[in-house]
């Protein structure tokens, strides 16, 4: 199968030609600040997309969003809080930065995101060991998939824990109806550059009232008293969202719709094409009909006995880049392999697309798994590291075409061995 030229990306936002009005507005008007007639505005837009009469506060990023949410779930020193194990290290890095103990819970099988079972398991089992309740929930749209927050606020409000939800990667999901993030005390947002909108960088914070809405916005500007003076009473942050990003923002609203829509039909081509290889199976909803998903990524499993083409040289080499998409310095590995990570035949699927100029990745490692919390505890049924072994993503954003789904499809085909 021979090379594309041009390499189709796993997820990069397409913009339209909204967002250049908008940050032509915040030149021409001097608002190149961390506030402004488009922070405002963008805020009123997601408000609107939301609903359930909540408000957002715009932030620097997603990162900084489940920060404050658990600050003003009053996280601190010696807690501990429950947090899905199958995500990004952003659902679980914050709960350290507030001096906090992340506890690991693992995945069901029809989602692939926090086992509610698992859940009420751990806060039973934290409340003996420890004599006390965790402070928070923290649940994760993997992949944009739902996650059963039904049976999570049914827990939750019977051990009086709030739950924050991590929908960084599903804006736009929806349980039975109602969007993601607006179940829970707070919801989390991401628009980081391959998110379903993007303003370049940036996130959001859904919280469930004025109060709340008042007290994020005074940690997110540095926490400044009214004075004709800086007066400082509590630690704040800056972490509010540039007046030229949420105008990027506010253009890419005018598409949110469309880029669902694209996902969405990215995912049943997927389905569709790949429905008759042996071994392959792509993740979708459960089909009750409460989930509702945005595909942000759409994700296939291989099962082990699957044989593709290269797979005797998987792990080989040791990686000296970053793999899909990431940004930023990485260290340079010691060695190729670490004693938790995909099967020789998905490395091998993934080396191969790679060759063909198309980009695929792992699944999320599971947090449990990573060094950082080697001494975390966690509540673990094997889920998310059998899936972390056979699963892997592939492109999904706007920029994919159906003539490329196609292509991937065919690329898949032609790398495993009959």
């Amino acid at each position: 199968m021979e090379r594309r030229k041009d390499r189709i990306l796993l997820c990069l936002c397409h913009l339209s030609g909204n967002e250049q009005k908008f940050v032509n507005e915040a030149f021409d008007t001097n608002w190149v600040v961390p506030l402004g007639p488009n922070v405002n505005g963008f805020e009123k837009d997601l408000e609107e997309f939301v609903g359930q009469n909540k408000r957002v506060v715009a932030l620097s990023a997603g990162t900084a969003a489940v920060h404050l949410a658990l600050l003003n779930c009053g996280v601190g020193p010696g807690d501990e809080v429950l947090v899905q194990s199958f995500t990004f290290c952003a659902s679980s890095h914050p709960i350290t930065y507030l001096g906090a103990t992340p506890v690991f819970i693992d995945s069901e099988k029809e989602t692939w995101n926090m086992d509610p079972e698992l859940l009420e398991k751990a806060i039973i089992d934290r409340k003996e060991k420890t004599g006390k309740y965790p402070k928070a929930i923290v649940p994760v749209a993997l992949y944009g998939m739902p996650y059963k927050i039904d049976q999570i606020m049914a827990i939750a409000n019977k051990y009086g824990i709030p739950v924050v939800e991590d929908a960084a990667e599903g804006f736009g999901s929806k349980f039975n109806g109602q969007v993601l993030g607006t179940f829970g005390k707070y919801g989390v947002l991401s628009f980081n550059g391959n998110k379903m909108i993007t303003t370049s960088g940036g996130g959001a914070l859904i919280t469930e009232n004025e109060d709340e809405w008042r007290e994020i916005m005074m940690y997110a500007t540095q926490y400044r008293e009214s004075y004709p003076y800086y007066q400082h009473e509590k630690i704040g942050y800056n972490y509010r969202m540039s007046n030229i990003c949420a105008g990027i923002g506010r253009g890419q609203m005018t598409i949110l719709d469309e880029h669902i829509a694209h996902h969405k039909k990215v995912q049943k081509m997927y389905e569709e094409l790949l429905k008759d290889v042996k071994g392959v199976t792509v993740h979708s909803q459960p089909e009750t009909g409460e989930y509702d998903s945005n595909y942000w990524l759409c994700t296939m499993t291989i099962n082990p006995d699957v044989k593709v083409k290269g797979q005797e040289n998987a792990y080989k080499q040791i990686v000296t880049g970053a793999v899909g998409g990431a940004a930023g310095v990485i260290h340079a590995a010691d060695s190729a392999t670490t004693d938790c990570q995909p099967n020789d035949n998905v490395e091998a699927m993934r080396m191969g697309l790679d060759a063909l100029n198309i980009e695929s990745r792992p699944l999320w490692k599971p947090m449990h798994k990573q060094p950082v919390y080697k001494n975390a505890p966690a509540y673990v049924n094997g889920v998310s590291e059998d899936l972390f072994k056979i699963g892997m993503c592939l492109p999904a954003g706007p920029y994919v075409t159906e003539d490329d789904v196609h292509f991937i499809c065919d690329a898949i085909k032609s790398l495993i061995n009959e």
